[in-house]
């Protein structure tokens, strides 16, 4: 981290005196908050340079192009971390909360998904021009090569662990045929692959992308299913229409086609990129157990069913071996009304000098853990102005691994209990830590674990480090 501290005090002109872990869900990327005194950055930490390389030499292209991303500050000789610009913590998803919830988007949640679609035309259309795609990773192109990985994805990691029987061969003539579908139409356009509303964040009420490494040339309709049929928008027919016919406003003078062309394309992405998905959960959520993928199923499993309702002609094999595992699937799934409970976990850290915290909820409180045990940084004098969330107390109590060890078996007690409260729809759950004076170790174990959870299960976190009056939700 000290190449990155470096980088930051040269460009900000002033010290880094706090981090802030980010959870990236479905990324092995890490990301870090570097925050000083009055300015703040996104310290990012990759293992993949190839895919780094690509992320970096997008973002210098999208700059040129003057295009809606974050700016790219600095980046290691070796390309394996960088920082860029910070954009806050608001992304769209969490932006149409409300709409997303009860189904009725209000105006401004409305402006914000007009103002991203139109944003994507540019992206798709500028974001290309005098691009090297060679640049991309993994792939330069949408290819046939492409198009039988994400289709087999889905058959490996999701359909076949759903138990459904079917024949691979007769599965397989279908992929050829839908393969032939989606190439037929070209355009000489960016495919931002993952564009939906979790990647893209409100940054002074205007819409910025992010996490486009994995783009490449590629057709127009990819994305436009990608954003409009993500699993947990919940968008209402009607406002999908209002956005496609925006979109299909804006891309006229650059690629002319009819209502009624576009939409039998789109069509067949829509159903592509749903497997797809449903591919990635499978193997987020089976194989690497990461629950809000999960979680997630259940709305890519609806938007299917939905989906299926249209003509399929071309695949008949397909639509009949994916209705089968519709019906599967939603009788292993937790309901929609589990799905979206509203579990709120309350992580304290505090002094027991001070008292244990009360429990808000009015649940009568949940786990204290004690600890005092573990060696006290604030028995050294260069600890004392510092608390757990600084690198040096961080540094001085991962070394020893006492604290590291402590955690592990919190982590096992936490993750049993989350799993059956979100079960059972409970709707309150508390940590807290204490130590002695609530300020380095507890600090400390309050934050590891709030990542932790969130992270893992993506459910509300509510973080509060009663002694420093510092208060955050996840």
């Amino acid at each position: 981290m000290h190449l990155l501290y470096s980088a930051f005090e040269a460009i900000f002109n002033e010290k880094v005196i706090a981090e802030e872990k980010i959870s990236g869900s479905g990324s092995n990327r890490k990301y870090i908050r570097l925050k000083g005194k009055t300015q703040s950055a996104m310290a990012v930490i990759g293992e993949s340079v190839a895919e780094n390389k690509a992320f970096i030499a997008l973002t210098q292209h999208f700059q040129k192009q003057i295009l809606p991303v974050p700016e790219l500050l600095y980046v290691s000789e070796d390309s394996t971390r960088y920082l860029q610009q910070d954009l806050g913590d608001l992304s769209l998803f969490d932006f149409i909360k409300k709409g997303r919830e009860c189904g009725n988007f209000d105006d401004t949640e409305k402006e914000m998904l007009k103002k991203t679609i139109q944003k994507l035309v540019k992206f798709q259309f500028a974001g290309a021009e005098n691009l090297n795609f060679s640049l991309c990773f993994p792939q330069l192109a949408f290819d046939k090569r492409t198009v039988m990985w994400d289709l087999n994805y889905f058959k490996y990691c999701f359909l076949k662990p759903s138990g459904i029987n079917f024949s691979e061969n007769k599965l397989e003539e279908d992929f050829e045929v839908m393969a032939s579908v989606l190439l037929k139409t070209e355009t000489e356009t960016f495919l931002y692959r993952d564009f939906q509303s979790r990647n893209v964040m409100i940054y002074n009420d205007e819409p910025y992308f992010i996490d486009y490494q994995g783009g490449r040339k590629g057709p127009i309709f990819y994305d436009v299913a990608s954003f409009l049929w993500q699993a947990k928008a919940n968008y209402p027919e009607k406002l999908r229409e209002e956005l496609i016919r925006i979109y299909l406003h804006e891309i006229q003078e650059k690629f002319p086609i009819s209502e009624e062309k576009f939409k039998e394309q789109l069509k067949h992405f829509v159903l592509f990129r749903t497997l797809q998905v449903l591919g990635a959960y499978g193997y987020r959520g089976f194989f690497e157990k990461k629950s809000h993928f999960i979680q997630s199923v259940p709305f890519a499993i609806q938007n299917l069913k939905k989906l299926l309702k249209n003509s399929y002609s071309e695949y008949p094999y397909l639509c009949e071996v994916l209705m089968e595992m519709c019906e599967s699937v939603s009788k292993k799934t937790p309901s929609k009304q589990k799905i979206e409970n509203d579990l709120q976990i309350t992580i304290y850290s505090f002094s027991y000098k001070k008292g244990i915290p009360e429990d808000e909820s009015g649940n009568g409180g949940g786990y204290v853990f004690d600890c005092r045990f573990i060696h006290n940084p604030g028995r050294y004098d260069e600890y004392k102005q510092l608390t757990g969330l600084d690198q040096p107390v961080i540094d001085f109590l991962e070394k020893e691994k006492e604290i590291t060890e402590f955690l592990d078996s919190i982590y096992v007690l936490a993750d049993k209990h989350i799993e059956r409260y979100l079960e059972r729809g409970f709707s309150n759950l508390m940590f807290a830590f204490g130590c002695t004076g609530g300020q380095h170790r507890s600090v400390y174990s309050a934050q590891h674990l709030t990542e932790y959870i969130h992270q893992k299960y993506g459910v509300k976190v509510k973080l509060i480090h009663r002694e420093q009056n510092i208060i955050s939700e996840l």
